[in-house]
């Protein structure tokens, strides 16, 4: 970290601090107007300034842009009280199906039954609400039935930058899904 940016480095931690959503390098550089390499020289200062144990906040890619999260040991006191309001609990039902079209998207309800032998419906509307999972088109088979993934609010709901960071299925529950495909 070059000392001559501990000034820019400040601005960067500052707009990060007040923007709620994840930003890109891009608009970072617009709003704190400076050169995209010197956010990148910032963003790296900062990473290795929250790495420190004293640290509560750390630096975190989620969606493709950067913001500040809790570290996550922390974040398992905090979430009770500090985690998304609006979002509460999903039933168990719910995650399921989440899980399902999270890990087989796009997917249809027909084919989210089929693994779960139980109709989605319900938990899809409930989901949708949620805005964690939408529909993302139609399937080329007869009826056109509509085809669901997740959305940008299941990866920051999830603390995720994208579904490729989803944790592996384990043999057993990859079979499962298999099966009913």
């Amino acid at each position: 970290m070059d000392v001559n940016l501990e000034k820019e480095m400040g601005l960067v931690e500052a707009v990060l601090f007040l923007d709620s959503e994840p930003l890109t390098v891009e608009s970072i550089a617009r709003i704190a107007e400076l050169s995209e390499d010197v956010i990148e020289q910032c963003l790296d200062g900062l990473k290795e300034k929250y790495s420190q144990e004293s640290s509560g906040v750390e630096l975190s890619k989620i969606t493709g842009g950067w913001t500040l999260t809790p570290k996550k040991e922390f974040w398992e006191v905090l979430k009770e009280r500090y985690g998304n309001k609006n979002a509460g609990r999903l039933s168990r039902s719910a995650m399921e199906v989440l899980s399902i079209i999270a890990y087989k998207q796009p997917i249809t309800r027909a084919e989210i039954e089929a693994i779960r032998g139980v109709p989605p419906d319900n938990m899809i509307r409930i989901l949708q609400e949620r805005q964690l999972v939408k529909e993302v088109g139609r399937k080329d088979a007869p009826g056109r039935p509509c085809q669901f993934g997740t959305t940008k609010e299941f990866l920051k709901f999830f603390n995720l930058n994208s579904i490729a960071e989803l944790p592996a299925l384990d043999e057993k529950e990859s079979e499962r899904f298999e099966l009913a495909r």
